[in-house]
Order: structure tokens, then sequence, then C-alpha cells
């Protein structure tokens, strides 16, 4: 499964076809031979171009800390990373090592102690609540490790919900939910709640419900912790088939080593800092 992944990873080339169209159809169970591939060539070729010489986010010396108790926990200890378009990112590092603090500080649920954060040249560094989730809603999607979906709602209708959310018009939600359904491979299942499905297709859900807006950038919080190997490789090809099909950047973080080769780049932490070629 793996081994096609690796060779996505290794061709990421914006507008040439992938092999993570066929990834898509095995995890939807089609035949990566056949229309669903053909279709997905064609459609390539009409991408939109993407400027991928400037950082969609920028992290400038950021540090972040919290009081705990009568002392002060030092978390992220100067950040400086750079977020590209069309990139898949991942953050590598142990638990309390400091990366969903930096995930939650790019998108906007937290501010730093000290650093700039620009996020399409918007200061989240220093803009107030109402501007920082005003840009979340309308250009961050985020998956959660925990899936967050609304238990009594169905896949449907929990995708119908970021867009209502999002404030996206009523006459577009039909046909950006059934895509959206049909991109993670749930078209069979979208009338399903998530008690009636797997961990792998709540995951797919949680990844229909975060793109449905047509977020710029993807942040996802250890999105194949709770996946087994096969699942997690079918979350993996379902984030290349985003990126390539809609113009997305994913920041992910994770300890899971066998997925890491599929990134265009890891970023390692180790008590608050990057370490290795990428510390800043």
């Amino acid at each position: 499964m793996m081994s096609w992944l690796r060779r996505k990873a290794s061709a990421a080339v914006p507008g040439e076809p992938s092999a993570a169209a066929a990834g898509t159809a095995e995890a939807a169970g089609e035949n990566p031979d056949g229309g669903a591939l053909a279709a997905a060539v064609a459609e390539d070729r009409e991408l939109p171009e993407v400027d991928t010489s400037t950082p969609l986010l920028t992290v400038r010396g950021v540090e972040r800390s919290f009081s705990v108790g009568g002392d002060t926990l030092h978390v992220l200890k100067g950040i400086n990373m750079e977020l590209y378009p069309l990139q898949l990112v991942m953050l590598k590092g142990r638990s309390g090592s400091g990366k969903t603090t930096l995930l939650n500080l790019i998108g906007g649920l937290d501010q730093p102690n000290r650093g700039e954060i620009l996020f399409k040249g918007h200061p989240f560094h220093s803009s107030s609540d109402d501007k920082r989730t005003y840009i979340r809603r309308q250009d961050i999607g985020f998956i959660f490790q925990s899936f967050a979906l609304m238990p009594l709602l169905s896949a449907w209708e929990n995708v119908e919900l970021s867009l209502r959310m999002a404030g996206v018009p009523r006459s577009q939600w039909k046909g950006r939910i059934a895509h959206c359904l049909e991109l993670v491979g749930l078209t069979k299942r979208m009338h399903h709640r998530p008690f009636e499905l797997s961990g792998g297709e709540q995951q797919r859900v949680a990844i229909a419900k975060a793109i449905a807006h047509k977020p710029s950038l993807l942040l996802a919080d250890e999105p194949t912790a709770e996946l087994d190997s096969q699942m997690g490789a079918q979350v993996m090809a379902v984030f290349r088939e985003i990126i390539r099909t809609e113009r997305t950047t994913i920041c992910m973080t994770t300890h899971d080593q066998t997925i890491m080769e599929v990134a265009d780049r890891v970023f390692e932490m180790v008590d608050g800092k990057f370490v290795g070629r990428d510390a800043g």
C-alpha cells in the first residue's frame, strides 16, 4: 500500500497526473485502472495555476509558554518555519514536544507570547479573536484526532453543517457536499451516522467536513493515530488527492513513522524546538 504513496511523494508536481488518484479509487473500492482515474487525469489538466513561490504561512521566532501553578512552562522556544502552497507538511515528535501547540497557533486558535505568524499576509499573532475566527471560517480547515463529528447527524449533514457555519450560500450546498463525500470515497455511506461508520470512515467524514468550504490550509492533529496501517494509508491517499484537486496545503502532526515518507517536508520537534535539517 505504501509503495505507490512513496512514488507520489517523489513526483509531487502540480498539474501532472499522479498515483494519488489511483490510491483514492482503491480506498473507495473502485478500479484504479478504469474510468475514475481517467476522469481524474482529465480534470487535473484543467486545474488553475497556483503560485508556489510565495509562502502561504510564515512563522518567525514564535515562543509560547503557560503558567502552571507558580511556574512557567515553556512549550515553544523560538520556532521558524514556512508553509508553501500544495505541500503536505508533517510535524513529527513525541507527545509533549509542542506539535499540537504549534498547530493551534498556526490555525489562529491561540496566540504566541512572542514572535510573528503571518497567514496570507494577515498577522495572526496580533489579530483580534473575531478577526482570527473569521479567517478560520473562510480559509482554514481543521481535522481533529477525535473526529469531532456531530453524533446524531449523518455524514451528509455533518458536511452541510460546515458549509452553514462558513456562510456558504445554500444553493451551493448539495453539489459541494456530494463532491467532498465522493472525494473521500463515501458516496455509498453519506446517509449513515458516525456510530454506523468505522473509524476510518469517520475520519474521512471529518476530512470532507474540513475541506467543504474550500480552505487554503488544512490542519490535522494526529489524523491516523486511531487507525490501523491500512486505514492510515488510505487517509494519506485522500490527503494527496485533496492537495491535487482542491489546491490545498496540508500541515499535520504525527509520530507514525510509516507515513512520513509521503510528506513533502517533515519538521521534527524536540522539547519545543525544531531539530535536524529543518531547524530554524
